[in-house]
């Protein structure tokens, strides 16, 4: 059995990163449009700079989307209140401009067809991925940069660490070791931690609340020892952030989006954009396929690429790689049979099994749309895997299944 020692390191963004400001109000845009047409078809894109946020792209709906409140409750929501943070949702201006979904486009998916008929969107591969070596079955590296993010806001929020602000980055290094496939988390090599702050907060307080209150509770004690390396604020003072410190837009925070650099990613961004793109829909299915697998005891991990092309129905191929971690014996081509027989990852029947025209993507557009016990996250519910217990077919224990 191969075995094999390395390093791994995510990253995660607050919510007050100018990407992902714009990340969710796109995702704000899109629930809105929802709201009031189920079918609405959102291609929803932002940009900010200081002062400004832009909302464009195509928007078909039969209803009325206030763009400004939407925009404006959004950026309020972050905690961007005031100009002195490098934002204020009161002042700052909203510029809009949002044209119909192409006909052509509307013809070749989805207009009268049926939901089993419904074409992709657009063409594409989109990933899923999963592994068991966290109870969310995500990379832990992933898990515990995304879960620092959580706690800044979280203790800025609550007023026990009152002088934080929005705009926030971590990142997180695992020594990892690699048995037949399996990842082994053994400790963590470094923790960076860069947060926004009030100017009255001094370097080295900050240092000692940022180790105490977020690091020490985000990631498990017997993950850290004498020779874990921390950077909090490394670059000194960060005073200025949001879009006054760096311009954002839709869709540059999709590795973070998604499994922290683990497994693979197909290059399409997931806000602004309805069920119906296949960016979306497609990995959000993949995941469920994936975590469906490992659930099973099929693998310890699985990677799954399906791909489309606009308009056609049917996938244009499924792929499975579970990086010689399966197990029962099984083959990766055995494994994507049990696939094929136990999901139909047609568009249509991929917003109707996993429930997607509903308004519940603002809750995807920060701190990760996977390895989240969201209720409405229904791509994270594995799906129970009808198969052929190799036990009771008489072949022998070694290939039976987990």
């Amino acid at each position: 059995m191969s075995s094999k020692s390395y390093l791994f390191t995510s990253e995660c963004v607050s919510p007050g990163h100018p990407d992902k400001m714009c990340d969710q109000v796109s995702d704000a845009v899109l629930d809105a449009a929802l709201k009031v047409d189920p079918h609405a078809k959102v291609a929803c894109e932002c940009a900010t700079t200081t002062g400004v946020m832009f909302v464009f792209g195509e928007i078909s709906v039969n209803g009325v989307i206030d763009y400004q409140n939407v925009v404006r409750q959004a950026i309020k929501k972050i905690g961007f209140d005031d100009s002195k943070k490098g934002f204020d949702y009161k002042t700052c201006s909203v510029m809009v401009a949002i044209e119909e979904q192409s006909r052509e486009i509307a013809s070749a998916v989805h207009v009268a067809k049926a939901p089993e008929e419904i074409g992709a969107g657009d063409q594409g591969h989109m990933f899923g991925y999963a592994t068991d070596e966290t109870p969310e079955m995500m990379p832990l590296t992933h898990q515990l940069a995304t879960r620092l993010c959580e706690r800044l806001v979280e203790v800025r929020e609550n007023g026990n660490l009152p002088w934080l602000r929005p705009d926030a980055k971590t990142q997180v290094t695992i020594e990892y070791d690699e048995v037949g496939g399996k990842c082994i988390p053994k400790r963590v090599h470094t923790v960076v931690v860069s947060t926004q702050h009030d100017p009255e907060i001094n370097h080295d307080t900050l240092v000692v609340s940022i180790k105490e209150m977020v690091i020490r509770h985000v990631i498990p004690a017997e993950l850290l020892d004498n020779n874990t390396i921390f950077h909090i604020n490394p670059s000194g003072s960060f005073i200025t952030g949001g879009p006054m410190s760096d311009a954002g837009l839709t869709g540059r925070k999709i590795i973070i989006d998604t499994y922290g650099g683990w497994g693979a990613h197909g290059g399409g961004a997931f806000s602004g954009k309805d069920p119906t793109k296949v960016d979306r829909s497609g990995a959000y299915a993949a995941r469920w396929v994936a975590k469906s697998v490992v659930a099973a005891g099929l693998a310890h991990r699985c990677l799954v690429q399906v791909s489309y092309a606009i308009g056609v129905a049917q996938p244009l191929s499924v792929h499975v790689d579970t990086f010689g971690s399966a197990l029962g014996g099984r083959s990766d081509p055995e494994i994507l049979q049990i696939i094929n027989d136990n999901f139909d990852l047609r568009p249509g029947i991929i917003l109707k099994d996993l429930d997607l025209l509903r308004p519940i993507y603002s809750n995807t557009s920060s701190f990760g749309h996977f390895g989240r016990a969201h209720p409405d996250f229904t791509w994270e519910k594995p799906k129970a895997l009808e198969f052929e217990d190799r036990a009771a077919s008489g072949e022998p224990p070694a290939k039976r299944k987990k």
